[in-house]
């Protein structure tokens, strides 16, 4: 961890955009399984998103641009450490809204602005022992053919009701993902703030295997809700992947280390 108000002098640049993994996480802190996740991205302003950042981090940006994030899917058996994940209270669908970040140490991640969740305890926890902004919501994922549909509808905290509806046709594999499709996926950490200072949570997993999506329907406030501008227009890129396996180190000290 680093101190909130801790400025670099020299920022370092940012580290490359990879399909694979930039760093090695050699201990593991938490297992998980994303699937079935439908990426939804709509570019926006820069100036817009950085006052909402984590201190210590700036908004990452793609030829100027910065991306807002809804990304559903379904959570399966978490775990810690390397005990095998479990199986009700690990798996759950999930929602999130997220923002596109860069350290001052050239880490590139997201930040969530907020995580729909269907299980409580999670909820908590995730709240309690991280400070992450996870909501407990109502929630389901119903998958027929080549259709995928997400629903979600706020319980707590407020605004109570908030709701999120999004179905997508799947379409083919992707052979190559362009440098957005890559900027947008390969994010290989998550920042955050914790008690005053700046978190970087690195994460590793196998290539993402993605999938061109077409939008049915998009009915969403939880971007609004999030704090940020309501999307205006369909999204600039829709994608789909079966999920991976993923695996989070502890938590990185400046310069990359991990915290002792």
């Amino acid at each position: 961890m680093c101190d909130a108000g801790e400025v670099s002098l020299t920022p370092v640049p940012a580290e490359p955009i990879m399909p694979d993994p930039v760093r090695q996480v050699p201990d593991t802190l938490l297992t998980q399984s994303w699937l079935h996740l439908s990426f939804l991205h709509w570019a926006a302003d820069p100036a817009d998103v950085a006052p909402l950042l984590p201190p210590g981090t700036r908004p990452d940006t793609h030829e100027g641009l910065t991306y807002i994030g809804l990304v559903a899917f379904r959570m399966y058996r978490v775990g810690w450490f390397r005990v095998p994940g479990i199986p009700y209270l690990g798996t759950f669908p999930e929602t999130n809204v997220r923002l596109y970040s860069v350290d001052q140490y050239g880490r590139r991640g997201v930040v969530f602005r907020s995580l729909e969740a269907s299980r409580l305890l999670p909820v908590a926890f995730g709240r309690g022992a991280f400070r992450l902004p996870y909501m407990w919501a109502r929630m389901a994922i119903d998958h027929d053919a080549d259709t995928i549909s997400y629903s979600s509808s706020r319980r707590w905290p407020g605004p109570r009701g908030a709701r999120c509806r999004i179905s997508v046709r799947i379409g083919e594999r992707i052979e190559e993902p362009t440098a957005l499709e890559h900027f947008l996926t390969a994010r290989w950490g998550m920042h955050n703030a914790f008690f005053g200072r700046s978190m970087y949570l690195p994460n590793t997993h196998p290539h993402w295997p993605l999938h061109r999506a077409e939008l049915l329907a998009c009915d969403d406030e939880l971007v609004a809700a999030a704090g940020l501008p309501a999307p205006v227009g369909p999204p600039a890129s829709v994608l789909y992947s079966p999920g991976v396996p993923v695996r989070f180190g502890r938590p990185a000290r400046p310069g990359g280390l991990p915290t002792p």
